[in-house]
């Protein structure tokens, strides 16, 4: 049970990483992408759509994190499960917008 537990961490910690971008630009009124956008992940949306896409990632997060078990910060196990999710999501996204700002996709303005 306690690898579900980890997996439970590990998909919290990329809901939090995606909620970043989100929030913030939903916060600094600026266009984003995101999974409701025409084309989807690479055009561009509200920010008030991105503000409710990024607080429903928090909300995911808290769920997976703070409500699946018990998550104790002094437990390696869970510490790295959640770093992981938000390192590899973190990296994921770095590369799919860095493809975006690069030329060769729709900027991000």
């Amino acid at each position: 049970m306690h690898a579900l537990h980890l997996l439970s961490y590990f998909v919290g910690g990329a809901l939090l990483m995606n909620a970043v971008p989100h929030v913030v630009s939903g916060t600094m009124g600026r266009k984003f992408p995101s999974p409701f956008a025409k084309p989807s992940g690479r055009g561009l949306s509200s920010a008030t759509v991105n503000m409710v896409w990024g607080f429903a990632n928090l909300v995911g997060a808290y769920i997976l994190v703070g409500r699946v078990d018990r998550f104790d910060f002094r437990q390696l196990g869970d510490v790295v499960a959640l770093a992981l999710g938000m390192l590899v999501l973190g990296l994921q996204l770095a590369w799919h917008f860095g493809r975006l700002n690069d030329g060769s996709g729709p900027a991000l303005r």
